[in-house]
């Protein structure tokens, strides 16, 4: 096959998954019932309620305030958690730490389990076990954070020479001692670089948890939305917005660069800042969509 038949074909396959992908978007559309109009149609409904937020309302502000302390408590506590038991179970995931391959296999297969469950299916799962409150968002993001960290940290401890291990182990040194005092202190910068990238994630998470009954200034929202106080939806809304400001601020202080110049005010900031925003919307929506169902 020489160039120009090559380019033919490349030509040829490139517009037949146009036009398979093209088709399958509009076979979508119609099965799904989406259609144009009916966003069209809600302009003025949605105008109203615009008009109905503004502006901004917080009618039991004491206790918007301590729903939202209790959403940083549910993020700290799940992080704590997570941090601990993630790595405890990464020394038996990694492979030149776990007693036999077998049970590395086993760990990282558990983390992929746990991965592949959203945080609020989870939570769901653990207010049926404990019921509403704190305790099911707190297990639920201590359980969720596992299947990224196990991962993460399994991997940092397998990048460990396996010479040092083997050293520290020949003057009798015990696991304990090999993982605290020898593997550890290696991998403490990515320990806590994705520790803290966990904690940014289970802020937003803790936030939406409380929209299914897990704790958090999510139930604050739901109840400003069964009454339809748009104003308040609006107000606790700037809250959750604040909430994950100030995470990323946090973030943002825990890595400032050795001149001590904090970037949390720069451009990269505050657009990953609004990309939160808007996926907390999407999984507020997602959410509604299937209670409405």
């Amino acid at each position: 096959m020489n160039l120009d038949e090559w380019k033919k074909q490349k030509r040829r396959t490139t517009f037949f998954l146009f036009i398979t992908l093209f088709l399958f978007l509009v076979i979508s559309l119609a099965q799904l019932g989406v259609a144009p109009g009916k966003l069209l149609d809600s302009g003025e409904r949605i105008q109203s309620m615009l008009n109905s937020m503004v502006p901004p309302d917080v009618h039991e502000p004491a206790g918007v305030l301590e729903a939202a302390i209790e959403s940083l408590q549910i993020a700290i506590m799940g992080t704590f958690w997570g941090v601990i038991l993630s790595l405890i179970l990464a020394v038996f995931g990694a492979k030149n730490l776990a007693p036999h391959w077998t049970i590395s296999y086993i760990v990282k297969g558990f983390a992929v389990l746990v991965r592949a469950v959203p945080a609020l299916i989870w939570a769901l799962l653990f207010i049926a076990a404990v019921g509403l409150g704190a305790v099911p968002g707190i297990l639920a993001l201590a359980v969720n954070s596992t299947g990224m960290l196990i991962k993460v940290y399994a991997e940092a401890i397998e990048e460990v020479e396996k010479g040092y291990i083997e050293a520290i182990t020949a003057t009798g040194a015990s696991k304990f001692q090999l993982v605290m005092q020898g593997i550890l202190p290696l991998i403490t910068p990515i320990f806590i670089t994705w520790s803290i990238f966990r904690f940014d994630i289970n802020i937003r998470y803790a936030s939406v948890l409380g929209v299914v009954g897990a704790g958090g200034i999510g139930w604050e929202l739901v109840r400003a939305s069964q009454t339809m106080a748009y104003n308040e939806m609006l107000g606790i809304t700037i809250v959750i917005f604040a909430i994950v400001l100030f995470a990323e601020w946090v973030t943002r202080f825990c890595k400032m660069d050795r001149k001590k110049q904090c970037t949390c005010f720069s451009v990269q900031f505050q657009l990953r800042a609004g990309i939160r925003y808007v996926l907390f919307f999407q999984d507020l929506l997602d959410l509604h969509q299937v209670r409405s169902g």
